[in-house]
């Protein structure tokens, strides 16, 4: 059975109800608990701390009566280690969703390394290779998700932060404002013959979350390139297809000029012999 795919409105979140028993489960990507911390504010700013975040989550899913919330990568922002400050502001946000019966699942993102020892036991922690649920492949972008993934009909990525560049305001000055992604792809008509690791995609349909953290860094897809961190993800996926950013609010912004991905030169046959 197939399984749909809604954003939630004014929300850096996507809501994903089965087909087949209408359950229903909120995905989003890029927490990053501990960004913007301090010695004495381990949790990071008040609008972007553990508490904060947890409880909006809390509210989304009331309102969207999702049973469980998948969390597709980078949960924690420090990527190498956990400061003890950050460790109980990572299990109490997981707790405060247990608490209120919300089943909590973590596909693991480049930030997590060291995560899972901080998370209570009933949090289900999935590899970065991603997870299939009700057909729908979901990783975080920063590696190649397994086959399994590669073969859904459509998949779910966060890890790239995507925004949009609009004129500044007194609220935005810099004009940086989150967006989805939906890409459009066309997949493979027949396997290559070719022995790779990783099959091509077989998704009719990628969309690229926009981070959960409202603190988190944006790129503003139309106008710059991708950071270097982000260029997996852009030049395996983002542009082989048609791509459409939308704000949070439905707005359609329209089809993205990406510009082409960067391909490093091929050495002469003169270089590589040494001439």
């Amino acid at each position: 059975m197939a399984s749909l795919l809604t954003p939630v409105p004014d929300a850096p979140a996507l809501l994903l109800e089965s087909e087949e028993d209408g359950e229903r489960t909120l995905v989003l990507a890029d927490l990053h608990l501990g960004l913007g911390a301090s010695s004495d504010r381990p949790g990071g700013p008040p609008e972007a701390s553990g508490s904060t975040l947890a409880l909006d989550l809390v509210d989304l899913t009331r309102t969207q009566r999702a049973a469980r919330v998948v969390i597709a990568g980078d949960v924690k922002h420090p990527i190498v280690g956990t400061p003890p400050g950050l460790r109980s502001v990572i299990f109490d946000f997981f707790s405060l969703l247990l608490a209120n019966g919300i089943g909590a699942e973590v596909v693991l993102g480049n930030h997590d390394v060291g995560l899972v020892r901080h998370l209570p036991r009933e949090v289900v922690v999935h590899p970065a290779t991603g997870v299939v649920l009700h057909q729908v492949g979901i990783f975080h972008g920063h590696c190649w998700p397994s086959n399994r993934v590669l073969r859904a009909p459509r998949l779910i990525v966060g890890h790239l932060h995507p925004g949009f560049r609009l004129a500044p305001s007194p609220d935005d000055p810099l004009g940086k404002r989150r967006c989805w992604v939906r890409l459009e792809l066309t997949p493979p008509t027949r396997p290559s013959r070719r022995r790779r690791r990783h099959i091509a995609p077989r998704a009719n349909e990628l969309i690229v979350l926009p981070a959960f953290n409202p603190l988190a860094g944006v790129e503003a897809l139309n106008r710059e390139r991708p950071a270097r961190g982000r260029s997996f993800l852009y030049g395996r996926f983002l542009s082989r297809g048609t791509a459409r950013a939308y704000l949070l609010d439905g707005t359609d912004l329209g089809v993205l000029n990406l510009p082409p991905p960067k391909v490093p030169a091929r050495a002469t046959d003169g270089a590589r012999r040494g001439r």
